[in-house]
């Protein structure tokens, strides 16, 4: 019987979802090496290897069978050979573009543990789907409002989000879609960078991202009376600005995002906050060239820049912090806790934190890679993001069941079985 790559599901999966790895046909205790490969659109190479020995039948499931030193990684990780991906580019992240696309990942088994592959001896082709069957893609340009908006199968109404990334603009739909797949409507928004939106980051009118929320109050398909807001990064502090000026919001989640206004100023009405003070001499340097920008941000606590710090006890919603605790992009989670001393010293509810050690800036759903390094738009040089691989897949499987919770207590009133790690 020639070896042979057995997966399930078969032939396709959700990103989010854990894909079951197996190779049947070997000899007794016959060494060899796994790889897999994935071409981002932009046709970046991403490829992680591992070393394994099969069992006395010759059979290996990833799920029962460690990996041996020498790979990618070691130990028993059954979706090792996923989130071990690494770019050949350097300083290049993983990003779906298109969600109506797959990935398509390549696996390959190889005889014995060279550092050059051995023989080939069997290879198997699997989809990594964005869409689940159903799911509605949306185009919105409605007013102002540059988004897509994604509603599950069903009539609805379901929980509705805005969701916000970062500071690299456009419109990021992949996290947006995924979270549409597990039953909620989703409006991924773009702020800048985006067909006729502002091209930089100078400045963001709050009146803007208000056209979105009342888009989603509006629509028919989002159940009432609140909608749920989710921002990772610079994302992070719009998400929390919206929720302490704007009406219907009844859940916010941040993903290392800041407390304090950042990187550019921001009006509302007769309201203006600038943007948090930087001082670049306290940005390091390493040999290999990679900025850390950790303490690069002024202190939202001292001085002027406490004009910063945005007003969260005017929120009326509750708020759910998600904090990697390596994170070398900004100290997330001082800002959680300094959040939630604002929040508690103004009589409002304590909000939840969840602290993940060993993750770092870029907690995306679960699987994708860790990114270590990439370039920053702001600072034009790669910078580190922080991060231990492991830890970091960890954390990004458990904080997508934290975030869903959330969204779900607050949004349909019905609570769920995930207990925090605080």
């Amino acid at each position: 019987m020639a070896p042979s790559i057995r997966l399930s599901p078969a032939t396709r999966s959700l990103f989010d979802e854990p894909l079951a790895i197996a190779v049947q046909g070997l000899g007794p205790r016959q060494q060899v090496t796994l790889r897999t490969s994935l071409r981002d659109e932009t046709g970046e190479l991403f490829q992680a290897s591992a070393r394994y020995q099969a069992g006395d039948d010759g059979q290996l499931d990833l799920a029962r069978c460690p990996a041996l030193p020498g790979g990618s990684f070691s130990g028993l990780e059954p979706m090792g050979l996923l989130w071990a991906l690494q770019p050949q580019k350097p300083f290049w992240r993983l990003v779906k573009r298109d969600v109506q696309s797959p990935f398509l990942l390549q696996l390959e088994v190889f005889e014995g543990h060279a550092e050059r592959p051995g023989r080939l001896l069997a290879q198997a082709q699997h989809e990594r789907a964005f869409l689940r069957d159903g799911v509605r893609r949306v185009p919105v340009r409605e007013g102002r409002i540059r988004a897509t908006l994604f509603l599950p199968p069903g009539s609805g109404p379901f929980p509705g989000i805005i969701d916000l990334y970062g500071t690299g603009g456009g419109l990021p739909e992949y996290r947006a879609c995924l979270l549409a797949n597990h039953g909620f409507a989703v409006l991924a928004l773009a702020f800048y960078g985006y067909e006729d939106l502002p091209k930089g980051m100078k400045e963001f009118h709050l009146e803007y991202f208000e056209e979105a929320v009342n888009y989603m109050l509006q629509h028919t398909q989002v159940k009432g009376p609140g909608i749920g807001l989710l921002g990772h990064s610079k994302g992070g502090d719009l998400c929390v600005s919206m929720a302490s000026f704007l009406k219907g919001i009844t859940a916010t989640a941040l993903i290392n995002g800041s407390v304090a206004n950042v990187g550019a100023v921001l009006r509302y009405k007769d309201v203006t906050i600038p943007p948090l003070g930087i001082n670049p001499k306290r940005v390091k340097v390493g040999k290999s060239g990679i900025a850390d920008i950790i303490d690069a941000l002024n202190n939202p606590l001292e001085g002027p820049d406490q004009q910063s710090f945005i007003p969260l006890e005017k929120a009326e919603c509750c708020f759910l912090f998600i904090v990697g605790q390596d994170d070398h992009n900004w100290k997330s989670e001082f800002f959680a806790v300094e959040g939630s001393k604002r929040l508690q010293a103004h009589g409002k509810e304590k909000p939840e934190i969840v602290c993940y050690p060993g993750a770092g800036h870029y907690i995306e759903p679960p699987f994708f890679p860790m990114c270590a390094a990439s370039m920053h738009l702001l600072f034009g040089k790669p910078v580190m993001w922080g991060g231990e691989p492991k830890a970091h897949c960890e954390a990004q499987i458990d904080a997508w069941q934290q975030i869903q919770a959330f969204f779900r207590k607050h949004l349909t009133g019905k609570p769920s079985g995930t207990s925090s790690k605080l």
